[in-house]
């Protein structure tokens, strides 16, 4: 049975950037679950209609069909239990609080730091579609929302709470990695497969947990193909 990752990918098929579905192929790692990953354009709505929605990742595992990063999380520890993820009771309700945080503190913050590297790592065919979805979405133009300098300080704030909890232990999960610094990390990986910008300085106790996290898995993140790898892409 070979389980199929559906996978938002840019200008070269193996670009992968999406932090959602960094969240799911590093879930899976975490597993020990072998994939085949399935390259996925924003435009491509049909090829998931399988899965009753429009949106990556979706996992295909034999009969089961699943989408939304955290689903698959869930999925995953009731079918393979080993090696959990997220837990349950109140360990998922702290998973859910480092969802919810990723998304709603550090996402925005990146976003304004690397959008126009990601508008420039997006494939040609898409760059209409999310010019369009994420203009109404931010209610300005991408140039207009693109501000590094902002964007930076905004991160530096949203990162106090993981400076906390990283000076207290080498993961968000304690001392070994869990849903949580999965949660988080999907969107430090946005930024290093799509852009050259420095988040983070290297005295930060965040940057040398990014570090533990990009070798992790015999480094699926670290070994990732970054937009700074394909000639000419970058500018």
């Amino acid at each position: 049975m070979t389980r199929v990752l559906y996978d938002l990918s840019g200008i070269d098929d193996r670009l992968y950037f999406s932090p959602f579905c960094w969240r799911a192929r590093l879930a899976l790692a975490h597993k020990g679950l072998a994939l085949e990953t399935r390259p996925w354009h924003f435009t491509e709505k049909e090829a998931l209609t399988f899965s009753g929605q429009g949106q990556v990742p979706v996992l295909a595992d034999g009969d089961e069909v699943v989408h939304d990063s955290y689903e698959i999380m869930r999925y995953l520890d009731r079918a393979y239990p080993e090696s959990p993820l997220l837990g349950d009771g109140a360990a998922e309700a702290r998973a859910r609080f480092f969802k919810h945080y990723s998304e709603r503190a550090l996402a925005p913050a990146i976003l304004r730091t690397i959008v126009m590297d990601l508008f420039n790592a997006i494939h040609p065919d898409d760059r209409s579609y999310f010019r369009e979805t994420r203009e109404a979405r931010l209610g300005c133009t991408l140039e207009e929302f693109h501000s590094p300098a902002k964007g930076l300080s905004q991160l530096d704030t949203a990162l106090e709470p993981l400076r906390g909890r990283l000076s207290e232990s080498d993961f968000l999960d304690g001392d070994a990695p869990g849903g949580a610094d999965y949660l988080v990390f999907g969107f430090f990986m946005w930024a290093y497969c799509v852009s050259s910008a420095d988040l983070i300085s290297n005295a930060d106790p965040v940057y040398a947990w990014r570090e533990r996290m990009l070798d992790l898995h015999d480094g699926v993140g670290r070994h990732a193909l970054r937009v700074t790898d394909i000639e000419g892409a970058y500018r």
